[in-house]
């Protein structure tokens, strides 16, 4: 299926180039020695400065631009967008300096599909504007959260309230001192339809009853914003920040973590070209047996297989957004799917052989490889692990040759 990108979007993608260049990869060891200042929880002041840059571009919100005024006429498509998220993918603080960053990305749709005017004013806003970050708190310690209808977090009506109790972890990112916001997604009804029984409400984190628990580290690193344990103990909110409708909420999750999966992915083919850049770079510089590593027939062997599987992985993620634009997030679901269990595994080959041409430095602190390959590692598990997008692609192939047919047999009587 042939697809190209708009004028605009060339456009922008020229621009974020040259952003990339002029702010980005100049201040990125200001970014990270302002981070061991200030803390995993804190804010690095240099976010400031490429915030302001971005604005002055008009590159702000281009993951969803119509909602903001700063960027009058600019509508980018999934297509247009992958080589964008790509480029941000390189550096992994970029998208928070263009306000294109997870999860606020997802949270943003999400408020401004399903909100009240009242969360829509109160948190979709000062999202928008880059002055706030949230948090989307669905996972929990007790349940598979594979399969997203064994949450068990309550969210019971009282009158003009609804009151939360229960256990959230990896609600990545709710650490940070500027993560005002949670979305939150429980149970309403425990009797009804197995998909009809979640909901998703809008809690502010400073509310009484939510309480950070645990901490978990990631391979041991200390993320930016944590990923910790959220305990909600009789926890109050309006009934105004309901989003959608009660029972709507395992259908706003599919909604919401389709997009997100495919900038997953173009996130990640910019992790595998930097990996790449670094390999090549590593062995032009190193030398063993009286030439380069570059001169090695394996080497080289590496650095060609990591081209062609980055490429191979670019265009079926193109293929993916063109669809998603074309037919749908739902008719293009065996794509989303698809990408979401083949790019960390190329990005993670990639980086693996990087690592091999780093020898010992590769897996220290000095580069940037081996939190590289921690990221990718979780993101086969994050939005839904390999697993189950294999078991939902197999499903739909068997149903091409058997329209009846089950992913789970009925016991017979």
């Amino acid at each position: 299926m042939p697809f190209e990108f708009s004028t605009q979007g060339l456009e922008i993608q020229e621009s974020v180039k040259h952003f990339m260049d002029a702010v980005i990869y100049p201040d990125e060891e200001t970014y990270y020695r302002q981070l061991d200042e200030v803390g995993a929880d804190g804010y690095p002041p240099v976010l400031d400065k490429m915030k302001s840059a971005a604005l002055a571009r008009g590159l702000w919100n281009l993951f969803l631009p119509h909602l903001r005024p700063g960027n009058p006429g600019v509508t980018l498509s999934n297509l247009d967008y992958a080589p964008i998220s790509e480029m941000l993918g390189k550096v992994g603080f970029a998208s928070e300096a263009l306000n294109c960053n997870a999860p606020d990305t997802g949270n943003m749709e999400v408020l401004h599909l399903y909100g009240s005017d009242k969360v829509k004013g109160d948190w979709l806003e000062p999202l928008l504007a880059g002055e706030i970050r949230s948090a989307f708190s669905m996972t929990e310690p007790d349940s598979a959260s594979s399969d997203a209808t064994n949450i068990g977090l309550s969210i019971e009506r009282d009158g003009d309230e609804y009151v939360l109790n229960g256990r959230k972890w990896f609600s990545s990112g709710a650490r940070a001192e500027r993560c005002k916001v949670l979305i939150v997604m429980g149970k309403t009804n425990p009797k009804a339809a197995r998909h009809l029984q979640q909901s998703m409400i809008v809690v502010p984190k400073n509310t009484p009853g939510v309480e950070l628990g645990l901490d978990p580290h990631v391979f041991g690193y200390a993320e930016r914003g944590g990923h910790p344990e959220i305990i909600y103990r009789n926890v109050r909110v309006p009934v105004d920040n309901l989003l959608g409708e009660e029972g709507s909420g395992f259908a706003i999750s599919q909604a919401r973590l389709g997009p997100g999966r495919i900038h997953h992915c173009m996130r990640s083919l910019g992790v595998a070209e930097r990996a790449l850049d670094l390999m090549v770079i590593r062995s032009l510089e190193r030398s063993t047996f009286g030439s380069s590593l570059a001169h090695k027939g394996l080497i080289q062997d590496w650095i060609a297989e990591s081209r062609i599987e980055i490429d191979m992985a670019r265009q079926y993620v193109l293929h993916t957004a063109h669809l998603m634009d074309t037919v749908g997030n739902k008719a293009a679901a065996t794509e989303i799917s698809g990408i979401k269990v083949a790019i960390p595994n190329v990005t993670l080959k990639v980086i693996d052989r990087a690592i091999q041409v780093h020898g010992a430095a590769g897996v220290t602190q000095f580069f940037p490889l081996a939190h590289m390959y921690a990221g990718q590692r979780t993101l086969r598990i994050a939005d839904g692990p390999d697993e189950v997008h294999k078991m939902t692609i197999a499903r739909r192939e068997i149903l091409k040759h058997q329209p009846g047919f089950r992913m789970h047999l009925v016991p017979q009587e």
